[in-house]
């Protein structure tokens, strides 16, 4: 009897997701197929050289407190180029000033009214209002509810205006009025639960935080961007195929398992596999579910993104009066800027500034969701525009010796109120198509450790499903050579 041929995988999109999906597939003793369509891999993970230094042109770290990330650098072997932020102090700009951001916060919600106070971020009646959550009676917000409506019921305004707001913008150039409480806060919306005062859950989440949990962030010591290419060498060192400006254009289920159909429709080339994982965005995702699953097309389709730019800037050193002393600084959309953020890299990252401390390296942000049309103007229009945030907020007054304009295009799915459960719908309808599973930065959190947990999640139902239709063959097998005569 000839041995089963080895299952054959497709992995649609190249970014983290798709790639540590590959990585686990192939681990698993399957042949893998990652299709990436455009020339390279990485999607929002990117890192190129400015005034000889390389800096990230998306992402620049990830969250070392939870494990995912930087445990598979090590994993990899890279555990030695891991790096941590030289500070994470940061501030926010508000009422036309730059002011500390306030101890004792979680994602921009007070806990500690007196250092709350110290920070200047809100006005006199904005901070008055503040400890009236100590008094008012339980908000109700059944499943789900915005962060606006939330916290502005508990809290005030100005807190989700001026300090929630700038820090969800940092992570999914949202807006407060729509994104979820439950899914963008989660730490802050179950320990509500079970607080009438908000002011009072946030401090239980901070008590029960460790007490000495290391470094926030981490990031590698040639660019984040190096991470995906550390995860493709691993992919095809176990036999995996990686293929660029491969687009898939359509998914179509066969009697044995998937048909792809990949690249140009005057010269299409047809895959086909025995399970699909789809690991690209949500809009792209849901063109390729509308023929077979069209409830989960339906939901993907609901999930909007936002478009960024981000704009990198290397002056002289001598280009600031004094050189900055902490991470960066928030813009709150009140405030009526141009930019939303700005990151002094040579300041947050030691290892830049060791490189060449005689070049300070900024990087500003222009976008959130909405705004798009801020983004239409040109990579000149946008470099004026985030030199002249410097030259009003930190008094730089010399052109930079290089710029770069990096735009990303609907890059951040907005987790919008009644986000779980959509995501829960979509993956109830996909289940019910055995072989196939979906994984990526639109459903369980837009960070890199939260995107390999459920690429991790999807690779895993997918071996479970080759595995019990190996062991469905074998019964079959066995049943028909005991009928032999």
């Amino acid at each position: 009897m000839s041995a089963e041929p080895t299952p054959h995988v497709a992995v649609v999109g190249g970014g983290v997701a798709g790639l540590v999906a590959a990585l686990r597939l192939a681990g698993g003793g399957v042949r893998v197929t990652l299709l990436e369509g455009s020339p390279k891999i990485g999607g929002k993970l990117q890192v190129s050289e400015i005034a000889g230094l390389p800096v990230d042109e998306g992402a620049e770290a990830i969250l070392a407190r939870r494990p995912e990330a930087v445990d598979l650098v090590r994993e990899l072997g890279h555990g030695g180029d891991l790096v941590h932020p030289g500070t994470t102090t940061a501030s926010i700009l508000s009422h036309g000033a730059l002011r500390p951001l306030p101890s004792g916060q979680v994602m921009g919600v007070p806990s500690d009214l007196r250092a709350l106070a110290a920070s200047q971020v809100l006005s006199p009646a904005g901070l008055a209002r503040v400890p009236l959550d100590l008094v008012l009676p339980e908000t109700p917000r059944g499943d789900d509810v915005s962060v606006a409506d939330f916290i502005g019921a508990r809290m005030g305004r100005e807190v989700v205006d001026r300090l929630v707001e700038p820090l969800l913008g940092g992570v999914y150039a949202g807006r407060a009025d729509r994104l979820s409480f439950e899914s963008t806060l989660p730490a802050v919306a179950a320990a509500a639960r079970g607080h009438r005062s908000l002011i009072n859950a946030v401090k239980g989440v901070r008590a029960h935080a460790p007490a000495d949990p290391g470094p926030v962030f981490a990031t590698l010591t040639r660019g984040l961007g190096r991470f995906p290419h550390l995860i493709a060498d691993a992919v095809t060192a176990a036999g995996g195929e990686i293929r660029t400006s491969a687009t898939v254009r359509e998914l179509r289920r066969t009697p044995d398992g998937w048909r792809l159909t990949i690249g140009p429709t005057r010269d299409p080339e047809a895959l086909d596999v025995d399970a699909v994982v789809v690991a690209c965005p949500a809009p792209p995702a849901a063109r390729l579910l509308a023929g077979e699953v069209p409830a989960a097309a339906r939901e993907l389709e609901r999930i909007e993104t936002a478009s960024m730019a981000l704009i990198t800037l290397a002056y002289p050193a001598s280009a600031f009066r004094r050189a900055p002393h902490g991470s960066g600084y928030l813009v709150p959309s009140v405030e009526d800027r141009q930019v939303k953020a700005v990151t002094f890299s040579s300041v947050k990252w030691p290892h830049l500034r060791d490189a060449d401390p005689g070049i300070i390296v900024a990087r500003a942000s222009i976008g959130r969701v909405g705004e798009e049309h801020t983004l239409q103007r040109s990579d000149e229009e946008l470099k004026a525009a985030a030199m002249t945030e410097l030259s009003v907020t930190c008094g730089v007054a010399e052109l930079p010796v290089e710029a770069r304009v990096t735009r990303w295009g609907g890059a951040l799915p907005q987790y919008d109120v009644g986000h779980a459960d959509r995501i829960a719908r979509v993956r109830s309808a996909v289940a019910a198509h055995p072989g196939l599973a979906v994984a990526g930065a639109a459903y369980d959190g837009v960070g890199v450790p939260a995107v390999i947990a459920n690429a991790r999640s999807a690779a895993g139902r997918i071996l479970e499903y080759l595995e019990s239709r190996g062991d469905e063959n074998d019964g079959q097998a066995r049943e028909a050579e005991g009928t032999r005569p």
